[in-house]
């Protein structure tokens, strides 16, 4: 296959200039209900075990994400036959979204969730990886890894089979639910661990900006769902009044979700993906893109939800008249996965940093470290106070670091406008020329 784009049976091959098609825009929608789904699941039963389970979850979600953005970076997603698979794994995926709800334990009547669930997921993984064989075709090396990276799929389905039929012989009670989410893991480490070892050679970066792109959106994404969990609690909006704490709760909210954009996509964003740019060499692009996008946005995404799942219940419990004023304490529990959330995402922010950049951004390390040596007071404030404790530190996080990128936030935003102003000028003279 060549990189201008020439059709080969059925499909076109990624150009080093592609960005990101309407087909995997669409293919994102489906993250918006996954994602809630994860938060309405894990908000039910809010326990220990409940949590690490909304968390494997949310890894093999993400997993089933970055397989179909490896697919848009190597082919053109909505030319040839690619958008059928794109359909046809749509589909796969909002089943597996749905059937969330009983993907650890069957439930009486209807399919067997645990089951269908890893039906859904071998599905997606197969149309994944259905495509880039035929891809692969004519490099016979290329092609025998992508027969062992195909493996990895039906391991980790074997797993979640497995996950699905035998605890319940084995133990009762907790001891059951334990085994399980250890067989779930095992699945988990198969894909993340086989996939990193054996595809190192395997995959290369065809685009750095679709790549790039490709993550940012999904950021956005997850940053959405933690605006939809803030304005759908239960009974908010049908039942409860509007009060000041919700009035007050909703601007907190709003100003930390704002605070979380900023800090990513203010500079981190545009100079991680000039740093992707400048990485000619292959193997470098590539590894690159796998640490600072595959592995060190998974704990930003998941930052970002358990923030989502902290605000879910809370202005409904603010607009409750049964509730004390300012809401109960935050308590343990939720000031871990609120606060714990908003400390995840900025450690993986510097994470990200470091890895791309070279460069210890210390703000959001010292943003998460005040809000771990804060935890034990937060659990102990009202759940409004809590949000303002939390606002407040991130908002200080981010204006401190701002100022200390300084001419590094000046000199990647000049050169992304420069970029934009010289993309659209050769775009206005193809279109003058031939349309």
């Amino acid at each position: 296959m060549d990189g201008g784009g020439r059709r080969t049976r059925g499909w076109r091959p990624g150009a080093p200039g592609s960005r990101t098609s309407r087909l995997e825009l669409y293919y994102d929608l489906v993250f918006v209900f996954a994602f809630l789904t994860v938060t309405s699941v894990t908000s039910s039963r809010p326990t220990a075990s409940s949590l690490i389970g909304g968390l494997l979850v949310l890894a093999l979600l993400w997993w089933c994400w970055t397989g179909f953005s490896q697919l848009g970076n190597a082919v053109r997603t909505d030319q040839g036959v690619l958008p059928v698979v794109g359909f046809l794994t749509l589909a796969a995926t909002f089943l597996l979204a749905l059937v969330m709800p009983g993907a650890f334990v069957d439930r009486p009547g209807g399919l067997n969730g645990p089951l269908f669930f890893a039906g859904c997921y071998f599905l997606v993984r197969a149309l994944q990886l259905g495509v880039f064989g035929p891809v692969a075709r004519g490099d016979p090396a290329r092609l025998r890894r992508w027969a062992l990276l195909a493996a990895l799929p039906v391991i980790s389905t074997g797993f979640l089979v497995v996950a699905a039929l035998v605890p319940q012989r084995l133990a009762e009670g907790a001891a059951q639910g334990w085994i399980r989410l250890a067989l779930w893991l095992a699945a988990l480490l198969t894909e993340y661990v086989g996939g990193v070892t054996l595809g190192r050679e395997y995959w290369v970066v065809v685009s750095a900006g679709h790549w790039a792109e490709r993550h940012a959106l999904i950021v956005l994404v997850a940053l959405g769902e933690s605006i939809i969990a803030l304005g759908f609690g239960p009974k908010f909006v049908t039942e409860l009044p509007l009060t000041w704490e919700v009035v007050i709760g909703a601007v907190l909210g709003i100003a930390v979700a704002s605070a979380l954009w900023w800090a990513y996509f203010d500079t981190l964003a545009l100079a991680v993906e000039q740093a992707l740019h400048r990485a000619r060499e292959p193997v470098a692009r590539a590894r690159l893109a796998r640490d600072a996008y595959t592995y060190l946005h998974l704990p930003m995404i998941t930052g970002v939800i358990l923030f989502a799942l902290g605000l879910k219940d809370l202005l409904a419990e603010g607009a409750d008249p049964e509730t004390p004023s300012w809401g109960p304490p935050l308590g343990a529990y939720w000031v871990a996965v609120l606060w714990g959330g908003v400390a995840l995402y900025l450690l993986a922010l510097a994470a990200c940093g470091l890895r791309a950049l070279r460069v210890v951004r210390w703000p959001p390390v010292a943003g998460a470290l005040l809000l771990a040596v804060l935890a034990p007071l937060g659990a102990r404030l009202p759940e409004l106070v809590a949000l303002v404790a939390l606002a407040v530190v991130c908002a200080a996080t981010v204006v401190t670091q701002t100022v200390i990128d300084g001419d590094l936030r000046r000199h990647v935003r000049r050169v992304a406008e420069e970029e934009e102003h010289a993309a659209e000028i050769e775009h206005t003279r193809w279109r003058a020329r031939h349309l």
